[in-house]
């Protein structure tokens, strides 16, 4: 990649990111002022200071962990842990009503989904690319249940359990979020749509339920490596990998990556050649440096990822709606983990939002723009909980201060505050792990054959073919 662009790319992602992070706080700290708060620090950004300045009294800075910012108000009781110990410590400031603490708290979250529908708005008007690959069925077993009631080769799922889905992603997040094991999808046939009651697996590779229906692109062996285990195994050029480990497989660096977290583990991996299909067992050697799986197999997608431009976008309230749902969705099948398999390790933490980020500015900056929409409103939402540390902790008390007409006790609060401080760190180091075990697949996304077409005006036609495009270099897991 360019170095003009890898700096376009962190510029980019620094500046959304900071957006998000600033508006929110700048909504605390806006209102702050206004209800006549003492305010000590605006920061972005936790830990060691980067750089900051000090004016009327306020320490400005910018810090080197990018899990959010704070406003330091020592009127409200906050945590030291994440924001450091006042400054005033020992200075009697007079008290906050209920009210004024509230409305602080608010401000915070009002300003994201405000920020939200900015955007939205931009995005309207400029237009969003959307993905036209279709979720098209590939292969159907002949004596399985899905064939049996007369899904076939080429079908298009168009909705699961009632949602809309445009491509394969969509399909296995919609399926992974279900809270039943049997979910109704709706496929089109010829033009005509039909809705059916498919089982589910649960992919022991993922812990997440699967539809037992593979896509119709596949990764493609392009080169055989001389005594390696591809070889060895019988795997030949042109085979097309079906799925590993019993997952689908989604491209080629997603099927990299899955022989990557195997090593020395013996797998079975489902190939396409010509008309036949052939279950391989294959054991992936184990790279003596980076302790990844390798096979020895040059490889290349069947297919690019098309996007095409909606202009206009969808609006804005449909944007954050949109967002909202997913969100709920999302939180529901963590609540309900036993039947969704869903758990806090498949949350994203700030190396993975930043990853995310960075591969939608790399695309198109208005798919970086879009992901900003779910960026703002999650902080709205994740903040609005009634946890102690977060926006929505403060509200709860101060609710409770008004009903009992006196403050809360400040041990108490300060001790809750604390607690929850260090569980909210203790999650973000959790996740962050998690993120960087999956760093091979971010990556991955900066590798995506990628093809972006114009459209002036909205249509709900299916997508025309998308024009030829170069086959990308072969990869080697």
């Amino acid at each position: 990649m360019p170095i003009f662009k890898i700096l376009y790319i962190v510029a980019a992602v620094v500046f959304l990111f900071g957006a998000a992070v600033f508006v929110h706080e700048f909504g605390h700290f806006w209102v702050a002022r206004k209800r006549g708060l003492k305010v000590e620090a605006f920061a972005i950004g936790f830990g060691p200071k980067i750089f900051g300045w000090t004016r009327d009294g306020i320490d400005y800075s910018w810090r080197w962990i990018p899990a959010g910012g704070y406003v330091k108000l020592p009127q409200m009781l906050t945590s030291e842990a994440l924001e450091g110990e006042s400054a005033n410590a020992a200075e009697k400031l007079p008290p906050v009503s209920p009210l004024s603490k509230i409305l602080v708290a608010l401000a915070g979250p009002v300003m994201n989904v405000i920020f939200a529908f900015v955007i939205g708005t931009i995005i309207y008007f400029v237009g969003l690319p959307v993905t036209v690959n279709p979720s098209i069925i590939g292969h159907v077993e002949p004596d399985s249940p899905e064939a049996k009631l007369g899904i076939v080769e080429g079908d298009i799922i168009t909705k699961v359990d009632g949602k809309k889905v445009t491509s394969w992603e969509d399909v296995n997040m919609t399926t992974a979020l279900a809270r039943s094991k049997t979910i109704p999808v709706e496929i089109e046939h010829q033009g005509e749509k039909k809705t059916y009651q498919l089982g589910t697996m649960t992919s022991e590779a993922l812990g997440l339920k699967m539809l037992n229906l593979d896509p119709r692109d596949h990764p493609v062996i392009t080169e055989i490596l001389s005594g390696r285990p591809a070889e060895k195994a019988g795997l030949k050029e042109g085979d097309e990998i079906v799925s590993v480990a019993k997952v689908p497989a989604l491209g080629t660096q997603h099927f990299i990556k899955m022989i990557q977290s195997r090593p020395s583990e013996p797998t079975e991996i489902v190939v396409k050649r010509g008309e036949q299909r052939l279950a391989i067992n294959i054991t992936p050697s184990c790279n003596p440096k980076t302790k990844k799986g390798e096979i020895g197999a040059g490889l290349t997608d069947s297919a690019a990822i098309v996007y095409r431009v909606k202009r206009p976008g969808p609006t804005p309230w449909t944007q954050v709606s949109e967002v909202v749902e997913k969100t709920v969705n999302t939180f529901s099948a963590l609540i309900h983990t036993r039947e969704t398999g869903v758990k806090p390790k498949d949350f994203s933490g700030p190396v993975g939002i930043l990853g995310i980020l960075a591969s939608q500015v790399a695309i198109d900056y208005r798919l970086a723009l879009s992901f900003l929409v779910l960026l703002n409103v999650n902080l709205a939402m994740i903040n609005l909980l009634p946890l102690p540390v977060l926006d929505g902790g403060h509200i709860a008390m101060s609710i409770l201060e008004w009903i009992r007409r006196r403050p809360l006790n400040v041990k108490f609060v300060e001790y809750a505050t604390t607690v929850f401080a260090v569980l909210l760190i203790s999650f973000m180091l959790y996740v962050t792990f998690f993120d960087i075990k999956r760093m091979p697949l971010l990556r991955s996304l900066f590798k995506r054959e990628v093809q972006i077409e114009q459209q002036d005006k909205p249509t709900d036609a299916s997508p025309a073919p998308a024009a030829p495009t170069p086959a990308p270099a072969p990869s080697h897991p």
